[in-house]
């Protein structure tokens, strides 16, 4: 009795994994030269799947839940040998159990900017990165394609692969929807709707299921962000003639708050500063005469009124424009 009571101890009767390291995609039961016994019990936890390889063929796939392993719970590995009948010999198997856990906070991001074409600035070079979340769907095509015959299968090394996926369907993203730079920058959740739709295909060929994928910054390299910052500042000036006004009015206390050479210093910045921004906006706006044709003054034959710095011919006694003595 203690003999049979030996023999039958080297048949695995009892199958499970408590993922006891964090990061495991993909487990092996350790199996050495033992056997499963027929009718062992296979316990599958929440967030766990099973596969039954036989031969090194994958077989029957398990969900959640308590599995007696018989020819009955094992249709596919049944019509897989051809068996026409019960047995009571030990299977030459091997279990592998699978994480199906959502892997969280997986970042992503561009090494090296993206070209695409933009419809207001031409060609633009991108960066962008993020995060994204995914998880084991389908553990035989993860087996078959992925982990194989490894004893245990790691996130990490996966993420490079996924990684470089992602940058390479955002590019193609970015070209197939013609939206301008601008427009991307302010629709980031949308923009991360469009590149998982694009990603999904390529997750679900290897047995993952892409959960979600943010966008969380979308910029230019240093130097075009530079030429986007001055045209934004051109932009918001507007009307040179009103900036122009605006800073001397903003430097009017200034001046008023320094007595003596100071101020007349100041004062004569200032009005220097004036003189300067009314002849450069005369220089971007010529006269026109009657007729429609433009007449630009002689040079040295006009001043500028000592009020409202209007352009007036030189021998003027008045300013035609505000009715200043000069």
């Amino acid at each position: 009795m203690a003999l049979k009571d030996f023999i039958l101890k080297q048949f695995i009767d009892v199958i499970h994994w408590t993922e006891d390291e964090e990061g495991v995609l993909s487990y092996r039961f350790p199996m050495r030269d033992m056997e499963i016994q027929n009718g062992a019990q296979l316990t599958v936890r929440e967030s766990q799947m099973a596969v039954f390889v036989n031969e090194g063929r994958a077989a029957d796939a398990f969900g959640p839940g308590l599995h007696k392993l018989s020819t009955q719970t094992l249709p596919l590995l049944t019509n897989i040998m051809n068996w026409d009948k019960l047995f009571q010999s030990p299977f030459k198997s091997d279990v592998y159990f699978f994480s199906t856990r959502l892997q969280v906070n997986q970042k992503w991001g561009t090494t090296n900017a993206i070209t695409i074409r933009d419809k207001e600035f031409g060609a633009v070079r991108l960066r962008a990165y993020g995060i994204y979340s995914w998880r084991i769907a389908d553990p035989r095509a993860f087996h078959i394609k992925v982990s194989g015959t490894r004893e245990l299968y790691r996130t990490a090394e996966i993420e490079g692969q996924l990684r470089n996926t992602i940058v390479g369907r955002m590019a193609d993203t970015f070209a197939e929807s013609g939206i301008p730079f601008l427009d991307m920058a302010a629709n980031q959740v949308e923009l991360g709707q469009k590149i998982a739709e694009h990603l999904r295909p390529a997750f679900t060929d290897l047995g993952l299921v892409l959960d979600s994928f943010v966008v969380e910054n979308l910029s230019l390299p240093e130097e075009l962000q530079k030429r986007l910052d001055e045209r934004i500042g051109m932009t918001m000036i507007g009307n040179m003639g009103t900036y122009t006004q605006f800073q001397v009015a903003q430097s009017m206390p200034i001046a008023a708050a320094n007595e003596g050479g100071g101020a007349a210093g100041i004062g004569a910045g200032l009005g220097a500063g004036m003189a300067m921004a009314q002849t450069m906006m005369s220089a971007l706006k010529p006269a026109t005469a009657e007729g429609g044709e433009s007449v630009v003054p002689p040079v040295g034959q006009t001043k500028f009124c000592v009020d409202c710095g209007k352009s007036i011919p030189k021998p003027a006694k008045f300013c035609p424009e505000c009715g200043k003595p000069q």
